[in-house]
């Protein structure tokens, strides 16, 4: 694995430095455990429900929305380090202001007095973008995406979450890092917004009925450029920047490094699934529309290729995928400021995805 300069030192075990993740096993938290893991933390993993068991991780269970929750999983613990990459899905954008910032509030309020020396926050280019109820409609920043640019006249939870990060470190002392990622892929189920995981069951649907690969979304999506961040990628940078003096009380992008066009991508994906594809036509054809009522023939597959998860609900996310593929905008991400502090990390999109859904088949996820 390789990590950007200023890791090396410090994240060997015995250390004494120990991690908590906040949704440890989202599509994020479960890479940041692994990254973690592997290079020697103590690793305290936070979730509703626990995970894996493996060398290294005591799994805690809470309810990120309750503060008496956290209080109580919290009390014994002693983290130096703090990764939050939790988030809760609401009908409106208050309500996920109101969740989410509490949420980021409580955990910190739980921890008060315990030492914690780097907290870092997970976000995302709806930073630039805008919330989901605004989502790319207002006036934004000319691409690429550069952390500098001022904030969008719109309320939105992630500069609630980084206002309670930054009243807490004011507070408490610790330093704080925050990463704004573009469409994050990654190894999870279960998760609101996973479109390698979508992608897979679409082309899989699709094989099975006989029916073309489908492109959902936009003309500007399938001609322009866009790029994506690598869940593994985006555990390495919070590491990074919590370990790293240059990238103390920093917001910072994080993309994969590559650029990509859809109409270059889909037919590779498509290769990679044996399925034939077809591209952009006329209008974007959604998978919210193609992919209802599947649900019996995912049922019948995972049952005749022994698959590990049933419920096509919990493998799929079609609005997710729908949205991010249907903008109407280019949405480009520049890493100026990362590669300027010292962070060399690197992923090639499509390795990225033919490497997750090699791990897909592994875990009968997909068959």
């Amino acid at each position: 694995m390789t990590i950007g300069s200023g890791t090396a030192s410090g994240t060997a075990a015995g250390n004494g430095r120990t991690a908590l993740v906040a949704g440890a096993t989202g599509i994020a938290g479960s890479a940041l455990v692994d990254t973690l893991a592997g290079e020697g933390w103590e690793v305290l993993a936070l979730s509703r429900r626990p995970g894996p068991g493996r060398p290294g991780v005591r799994w805690l269970s809470a309810d990120l929305t309750s503060a008496e929750s956290l209080a109580a999983a919290l009390a014994p613990e002693n983290p130096s380090h703090v990764f939050f990459t939790a988030w809760s899905r609401r009908d409106t954008e208050e309500e996920n202001i109101a969740v989410n910032a509490g949420m980021v509030r409580d955990l910190l309020g739980a921890l008060r007095g315990k030492g914690v020396a780097h907290v870092a926050l997970m976000t995302g280019l709806k930073h630039y973008l805008g919330p989901f109820e605004a989502y790319a409609a207002g006036e934004m920043p000319d691409t690429p995406f550069h952390e500098e640019e001022p904030r969008l006249p719109v309320r939105n939870f992630y500069y609630a979450q980084e206002d309670e990060l930054w009243a807490a470190a004011g507070e408490q002392g610790f330093t704080w890092s925050v990463h704004r990622a573009h469409t994050v892929i990654g190894h999870a189920v279960g998760n609101a917004m996973n479109m390698g995981l979508t992608l897979a069951a679409q082309a899989t649907l699709c094989r099975d009925s006989g029916e073309p690969f489908v492109f959902p979304g936009s003309k500007t999506q399938w001609d322009g450029l866009t790029d994506m961040t690598d869940a593994g990628l985006l555990a390495e940078h919070m590491l990074w920047a919590s370990t790293t003096p240059a990238a103390a009380n920093e917001p910072f992008n994080i993309v994969n490094g590559d650029v990509f066009r859809w109409r270059w991508m889909w037919p590779k994906l498509a290769a990679y699934f044996g399925v034939e594809w077809e591209g952009y036509q006329d209008a974007p054809r959604p998978l919210g529309q193609s992919m209802a009522g599947r649900e019996d023939q995912w049922r019948r597959i995972a049952a005749e290729n022994n698959l590990s998860e049933p419920d096509l609900g919990r493998v799929a996310s079609w609005w997710h995928t729908d949205g991010d593929l249907g903008r109407g905008i280019e949405v480009v991400t520049d890493m100026g400021k990362s590669r300027d502090a010292g962070f060399t990390g690197y992923r090639r999109t499509l390795d990225a995805f033919t490497l997750l859904f090699d791990r897909y088949r592994a875990d009968r996820l997909i068959p």
